[in-house]
């Protein structure tokens, strides 16, 4: 993916964060598409604008520590719902 494809695809998230924010959802429903639109979003940029693609063994790590992190957050966002 070029870094416009990818610059435009930050962009599309950003937007759906945005419409998501105004459409007034509360409660689990809202926290899990925010983590997962964050998720989206983290990828994005650690693969393709820092090109960790090209180091798959770094790129695991930081998906491992992402992915440990917003699981983290769904539980809390799940329990406090």
């Amino acid at each position: 993916m070029s870094p416009t494809r990818t610059w435009a695809a930050l962009i599309a998230a950003s937007l759906a964060s945005t419409a998501l924010a105004a459409s007034g959802l509360t409660g689990r429903a809202f926290a899990l598409a925010v983590l997962a639109l964050a998720w989206t979003k983290a990828e994005l940029i650690l693969r393709r604008y820092l090109q960790l693609v090209r180091v798959p063994a770094v790129a695991r790590g930081f998906s491992l520590g992402l992915t440990v992190f917003l699981a983290l957050a769904t539980a809390l966002a799940l329990i406090a719902a």
